[in-house]
């Protein structure tokens, strides 16, 4: 709202009022603001959820430490939403389709988390909102997003082609007219764009309207897949919300590059009208999940919750499909990854294990896979994976994952000269 404001008052040759033209500084106070909302006002927002008596109902299973938790306020997330909402209102320019996406995003998983977290508390039923709810509630946003990108006439890119001279690049031509396109960023190969559309070439004079279609379904797959990850992750102090904040610096630098025409160029990305204004939502983003690590560090004195974690994911994943950086998230969101897939090999391989032996065994000591650590092993577990022997301290576990965090996300924005 106050990029209108200033925007007029500019014309009316305000001394300093220009200022908020620039993305740098919209995005420096973004962040500030969301420091300052998520670390004194979130103080009271937890004080609240004491007083309403909204504590983490915790199950014995036998983690070090893990009794003392019991009662600590959980839906801690509201404070993370109302730190993104607040800077962005304020500092974005709110007619960009993609911001409008961003908002959307965040307040439709954040009243599904809510929700998920409001039966688990207030109606006692540990298991919190059924399984296909939560799904019916992904995919809805998913159709949501994946369909607009496809229908709004402000979704476009430049497409980009490279000039060589002996395998040498030696310039980047972008087309002048501005289209749509099913095109997405590919790492690791020469020509590192990749199209929908060739999935669906044999469509004929159907095959735009195809590569649409797989966009949306992959739109879909993205959201629900990345939005379970954060969740799964949340379980140890501070290890979701500093994750999740490493995610959003890369995520930031890879919105500024493609909105950005030389930077664009020099890496030989496609170039994204309007992308500019997801810097600012992703230094809110950042401020927000930093200032709640203020609290939720270990030992945490606030959750985040579904309110939380379903709504970091699923802003992480919105934000990846529309620079169009989707087939990035499996290096950038590894730490997401690597729960999820802990937890479908447990499963998968108590299943094949009882079905064969007649008595179901585990591949980890315990999933999600943070959990897995603070296990001894040698314990009385009948499980594959046995090291570490001794039980890794929470707070070690989690700095432990925020540094693979960082390595993994300056990997992924170095994939984009990697080819």
């Amino acid at each position: 709202m106050l990029y209108y404001l200033f925007n007029y008052l500019d014309q009316l040759d305000i001394p300093g009022a220009g200022m908020f033209k620039y993305i740098s500084f919209r995005s420096g106070m973004a962040l500030i603001l969301s420091l300052f909302i998520s670390t004194l006002i979130g103080r009271r927002i937890i004080d609240k959820l004491q007083k309403l008596q909204i504590g983490e109902t915790v199950r014995n299973l036998g983690l070090e430490g893990q009794m003392s938790k019991k009662g600590t306020p959980t839906m801690g997330g509201i404070i993370i939403i109302i730190a993104i909402l607040v800077p962005v209102l304020l500092f974005g320019r709110l007619g960009n389709i993609y911001l409008i996406l961003m908002l959307v995003t965040t307040i439709w998983l954040g009243a599904l988390g809510f929700a998920d977290d409001y039966i688990k508390v207030f109606r006692k039923n540990k298991e919190g909102m059924h399984g296909k709810f939560k799904i019916i509630g992904q995919l809805g946003l998913g159709l949501i997003v994946g369909l607009t990108l496809f229908l709004s006439p402000e979704v476009v890119i430049i497409e980009n082609s490279e000039i060589r001279h002996n395998d040498v690049i030696e310039a980047v031509r972008y087309h002048e007219v501005e289209t749509k396109s099913t095109k997405t960023t590919i790492p690791f190969v020469k020509n590192n764009n990749f199209d929908y559309a060739q999935l669906v070439s044999w469509a004929g004079e159907y095959k735009e309207e195809l590569a649409w279609l797989v966009f949306v379904l992959m739109t879909i797959f993205v959201v629900t897949s990345v939005s379970n990850g954060a969740n799964l992750t949340d379980g140890l102090d501070g290890l979701a919300a500093g994750t999740s904040s490493i995610i959003g610096v890369a995520l930031g630098v890879l919105a500024y590059m493609s909105s950005h025409f030389q930077f664009a160029s020099f890496l030989n990305i496609m170039f994204i009208p309007g992308a500019e204004e997801l810097v600012v939502f992703a230094a809110a983003f950042i401020g927000a999940t930093v200032g709640f690590l203020w609290y939720n560090a270990y030992p945490a004195q606030v959750f985040m919750g579904d309110t939380g974690s379903l709504t970091l994911g699923g802003i992480i994943a919105v934000f990846a499909i529309i620079i169009r950086k989707e087939l990035l998230i499996p290096i950038l969101c590894g730490i997401f990854l690597a729960e999820n897939l802990s937890v479908m090999m447990q499963v998968a391989y108590f299943k094949y294990t009882k079905k064969k032996y007649g008595t179901g065994k585990r591949m980890f000591k315990m999933a999600p896979l943070h959990h897995h650590f603070q296990k001894p092993g040698n314990a009385g577990l009948d499980a594959l994976v046995q090291k570490p022997f001794n039980v890794v301290p929470e707070s070690k576990i989690v700095v432990r994952f925020w540094l693979i965090g960082i390595i993994l996300a300056v990997l992924t924005i170095v994939t984009l000269k990697m080819r």
